[in-house]
Order: structure tokens, then sequence, then C-alpha cells
């Protein structure tokens, strides 16, 4: 049994909860504002592949790999995107934040940090995690900035290490933050978001 377990993490009116196929439709609609799966060097399915996308998911939590959270906006109940704990090492204490990604009305906002900051404090906080590290394409600058904006510390590059999407094989960036280094970097996500107005 894995050692991250179902659990409902709610701040600045976003809630994560277990994805399960109750999120389909909405997970579907957050899949179609901006056509999220054009972009081909994120993880976002195709609207009608969102399905297999949740039953991926979870299989992967009955192994212990993955645990999936859909990203609801808490006011209105709606599917607003999705976010994974993965590659979850129990014995090292140390899982991945990954599978992001968000409905594109949402984006640039202060959700991705919100989620960030709430999958970061479950870990380190409540799991005592020892590691929380990332990975993204080389491709995705975007990503890139967002990680680094945290203020995880960038790792290095597995080169061919996977497929992206479209078949062509991609080179991974890797980035990690550690339990000491906790502290700093939750003030500092506390005060990005201060300045979305939103206080601890």
């Amino acid at each position: 049994m894995s050692f991250v377990q179902p659990v409902q993490l709610s701040k600045h009116g976003v809630l994560l909860e277990p994805l399960t196929h109750e999120h389909l439709y909405g997970l579907t609609a957050a899949c179609q504002d901006g056509e999220l799966w054009k972009i081909r060097v994120t993880s976002t399915p195709k609207a009608d592949e969102v399905k297999q996308y949740i039953n991926t998911a979870c299989n992967q939590g009955l192994l212990g790999h993955r645990f999936a959270f859909a990203v609801i906006e808490k006011d209105t109940g709606q599917v607003i995107g999705t976010t994974s704990y993965h590659d979850i090492l129990a014995d090292v204490k140390r899982v991945e934040i990954g599978y992001t990604w968000y409905a594109q009305s949402v984006q640039r906002t202060h959700v991705n940090t919100t989620c960030k900051l709430l999958l970061l404090e479950h870990a380190f906080e409540t799991l005592n995690c020892n590691t929380v590290a990332f990975r993204t394409d080389i491709f995705n600058f975007k990503s890139q900035r967002a990680i680094e904006r945290l203020g995880a510390k960038k790792d290095g590059i597995i080169r061919g290490n996977a497929f992206r999407k479209d078949n062509t094989i991609r080179d991974t960036v890797m980035y990690s933050i550690s339990s000491s280094e906790w502290p700093d970097i939750k003030a500092h996500i506390t005060d990005l978001l201060s300045r979305h107005g939103l206080n601890a």
C-alpha cells in the first residue's frame, strides 16, 4: 500500500480531491477549454480520451505509483484541471508532482501556485517526505519557468527517456525540493500568493 492515501486539500477557493470517473464530464470540459491536447509537450489527453486518462490514473493508483487529484473551483464546483503525485517511492519518502494541466481560462491565475502549495505542504508536513520532485519536457519552457519560480532546484536532464504523445522521443528536465529547503520555499510561495491578495 502506498504511503500516499486519499485526501482532500483546500485553500484560496481551490479544492483538490481524488480523481474519479465522477469528474469525467467536468475534466473533459476543462480539456476543451483552450484545446489543451494540441500542446505536444504536455500530458493533456484529447477530449475523447479523458475517460481512458482517468482509467490509467486510477489503475496506477491501485498499484501505488500515482495518486491523481481533480482540481475544482470551490465556489462553483467546476472542474478546472488535474494534478498528481506520481513515481511514489515510499522507502525513501519521495514523490513527484506532475500530470498537471488546467483549463486555459484559469491559467496565469493563482490556481497553479495554490495547488503546488497544497501538494508541497501535504507532502512535507503530513507525509514527511524527504524529497518532492518535478519533471518536464525540455521544450516545455512554460512549465520550466513555473517550476523554477517555485524555487525548486534543477537536478539535470535525462536524455531520451520518454515518448511524447506524438511518438517523438523527449529529453526530460528534472527538478527537486528537499525537506530542509521546504521552510524557505513555503515562505516564498506564500509571498507569491500574497501578491494576488491571498493570505496564508
